[in-house]
């Protein structure tokens, strides 16, 4: 039995919000998937949808887009969907820039707002 697609969930502060509401509204295809999301995007998901299969891993700053990008890079991770708040500034710019570069570098379908989150859930479905 193949593994499941491993999904990788972050969101900047102003962003978490619209990625809660997005996985609610996917939740029937994200219930069957690896997910792995950095730490307060995680726990705002799972405090929405606490029966999905999803690991937590260190918040942004501290480690888990770097945590991220280090999965996408040993071939663990299949999609990235990371909703980003263009319009305020972060101060762990740098991993988020690394986070981005790892997933276009892998070549894998990268989502950075719902509209294209949209767009990978109806082609894999």
């Amino acid at each position: 039995m193949p593994s499941p697609l491993a999904i990788g969930l972050v969101a900047h502060d102003d962003k978490k919000a619209a990625l809660v509401a997005w996985a609610e509204a996917h939740q029937a295809f994200l219930k069957d998937k690896a997910l792995f999301a950095t730490g307060t995007t995680g726990g705002r998901i799972l405090q929405a949808l606490p029966k999905l299969n999803l690991t937590r891993l260190k918040s942004g700053p501290l480690g888990g887009d770097q945590q991220l990008g280090a999965m996408i890079a040993e071939g663990r991770l299949d999609v990235l969907i990371f909703f980003v708040d263009p319009l305020s500034p972060q101060p762990h710019d740098v991993d988020v820039k690394a986070l981005i570069r790892m997933a276009t570098l892998a070549d894998i379908p990268f989502a950075c707002n719902p509209a294209t989150a949209d767009l990978i859930v109806s082609s894999a479905s």
